[in-house]
């Protein structure tokens, strides 16, 4: 190399030196909000707790199966809207619109928990903090399975990568087995102990869930299993025992119960989603519930006029979930109806204890109940739920006995659910007691001998125990009974009295059929993964009425 190229060379060296400092300083400065930043995984733990009912971002906010559920709700006759001509209450979505509505649970899958989870699992996995990782895991089998519960198809194998614009879905039995493994990657985590293990951080970043409670989300994770191997009721994969194996070891007792907490601390989304502070102090814009009334279905139910109770007396849980009337009775309305022909006296009060005419606000929830008090406990999943599951997968198995058992615990559970936790601005006068839950169960009516358990007992009373928090999970069950399905013991319906809309009272186009899933967000699907979603059909009027794998022989 002559002189002149070495000069060259070192000038061209020192060049390079000079852009890379400067490129460095300038990349310290501006960080690229693209890049991927490493974040403390704790810190990412209580925002994915918080999507499993609601989330509040600045990104993005209200998804999470709480929002859903408003309207799900109405499918399964939890509640009507209190005057006719509304969609949901005629199993209608709002597709025509072009609206978001019923795509929360697919944004809290794929955003609000998403990569968030993602990033849980490969961090916790490289710094060895096995519990956060096996809760992460828990909560992400938890997550696929309500997702696509929800829209039966969704995207599996091409989720949560960036380097893709658009996104091919899978079929519901692939995410249900990826459901299984995540479940078992998961309680084998949960069992590890040393490394990076710390009990005290993950009981911080799990204030308001499990409290870091191992125990309590290895449960949880196997409650995760029971659901997946009894969505199949249908089918002849369906396997019993693996659901009773998985029941048994999911929560038995209340204090094993997954249920989210709110910290009232004042700012947006530190309130319960179904509470009169949604939005924190003076809010009062949670007119969507306040528009809600209970239905005909579940009044009878409590108040023993549906056949399946036929006692005339009033469940003790009836003032706990439901609300009363000036008359001091239980009524409801009927899909599409309004206030369904209902004198004034008999017109049941909203949610937070205002008259019915009440559909603008209320501001405060000193006359609320149940969950839609301000910092009231939200059940994810419980102990009676489970209890349910078990007794009829062991009526199908033909163990009536067993069955009879586990269909009596969960009662015993709801009761006490009720008391321990939903006791507030309840009348003195109408509090549960001992006598009157254990009435309740030695009645015949309620609790026949294990030769007359049905199907239709099981199902009901799991639909009371999980009236309100758990929407989805009874939308699940109404559709593997197709809605008006029989029971074969008795020649009746398994919903006994349950009437869907049909006629001019069904959305028309539905084409005369029920609803049996809801469409991919509007927004993130229709948008920009229109070939897919034609594919599946996903533009038809009539989409919503094809029935998700799961509940098909």
């Amino acid at each position: 190399m002559n002189t002149f190229n070495k000069i060259t060379s070192l000038i061209a060296a020192g060049c390079v030196l000079l852009v890379s400092s400067c490129s460095k300083k300038i990349d310290e400065a501006f960080a690229n909000p693209n890049a991927q930043v490493k974040q403390p995984i704790e810190t990412l733990l209580p925002g994915i707790i918080a999507n499993m009912g609601i989330s509040h971002s600045a990104n993005g906010t209200l998804y999470g199966p709480m929002n859903d559920g408003r309207y799900v709700g109405q499918y399964i006759q939890f509640w009507n809207s209190y005057t006719t001509s509304n969609q949901y209450d005629r199993m209608a979505d709002n597709f025509a619109n072009k609206s978001d509505i019923l795509g929360s649970v697919w944004a809290m899958h794929y955003y609000g928990s998403g990569m968030n989870i993602v990033r849980t699992i490969e961090w916790g996995t490289e710094e060895k903090k096995w519990d956060f990782v096996g809760v992460a895991q828990g909560i992400q089998a938890w997550s696929w399975l309500t997702t696509t519960d929800m829209h039966d198809d969704i995207i599996l194998r091409d989720a949560f990568r960036p380097d893709l614009l658009v996104f091919n879905y899978d079929p519901q039995p692939d995410v249900y087995e990826h459901v299984k493994v995540l479940c078992q990657q998961s309680l084998d985590n949960l069992s590890k102990t040393g490394d990076g293990v710390n009990p005290a951080a993950l009981a911080a970043a799990d204030a308001f869930g499990n409290g870091g409670n191992v125990e309590k989300w290895k449960k949880f994770v196997n409650g995760v299993m029971a659901r997946t191997y009894h969505r199949v009721t249908n089918k002849g994969i369906y396997q019993p025992d693996s659901v009773i194996y998985y029941c048994d070891r999911a929560m038995q007792t209340n204090a094993d119960n997954m249920m989210l907490s709110w910290s009232g601390a004042g700012q947006p989304g530190t309130f319960s989603f179904f509470a009169t502070r949604r939005l924190g102090p003076g809010s009062t814009d949670n007119t969507a519930t306040l528009s809600h009334r209970q239905t005909r279905f579940i009044a009878n139910l409590m108040s023993g006029l549906n056949p399946q109770f036929p006692s005339n007396n009033v469940d003790p849980r009836a003032w706990y979930i439901i609300r009363e009337n000036a008359n001091g009775t239980f009524k409801g309305t009927r899909p599409n109806k309004g206030v369904d022909g209902m004198a004034t006296a008999d017109q049941p009060q909203t949610w937070w204890g205002s008259a019915w005419s009440n559909v603008s606000s209320v501001s405060s929830d000193v006359n609320s109940r149940y969950v839609f008090t301000n910092s009231a406990k939200w059940p994810v999943m419980t102990a009676s739920e489970i209890q349910f599951i078990k007794a009829e997968a062991l009526l199908r198995k033909g163990d009536k006995p067993n069955a009879l058992i586990a269909y009596k615990k969960g009662i015993e559970l709801s009761f006490d659910l009720l008391r321990t936790n939903y006791e507030t601005n309840i009348p003195v006068a109408n509090r549960i007691t001992d006598a009157s839950r254990d009435a309740y169960l030695n009645n015949p009516v309620n609790v026949p001998s294990a030769a007359n358990l049905t199907l239709s007992h099981i199902m009901l009373q799991k639909y009371i125990s999980m009236y309100v928090w758990g929407m989805l999970e009874t939308w699940v069950d109404m559709r593997r009974y197709h809605y008006t399905d029989l029971d074969p013991v008795t020649g009746q319906q398994v919903y006994n009295e349950f009437t869907p809309p049909t006629g001019t009272d069904l959305w028309p186009a539905n084409g005369g059929k029920w609803i049996y899933r809801v469409r991919p967000r509007y927004n993130s699907e229709y948008l920009y993964n229109i070939a897919e979603l034609n594919r599946l059909g996903a533009f038809a009027d009539d989409y919503i009425t094809k029935e998700c794998w799961f509940s098909k022989p």
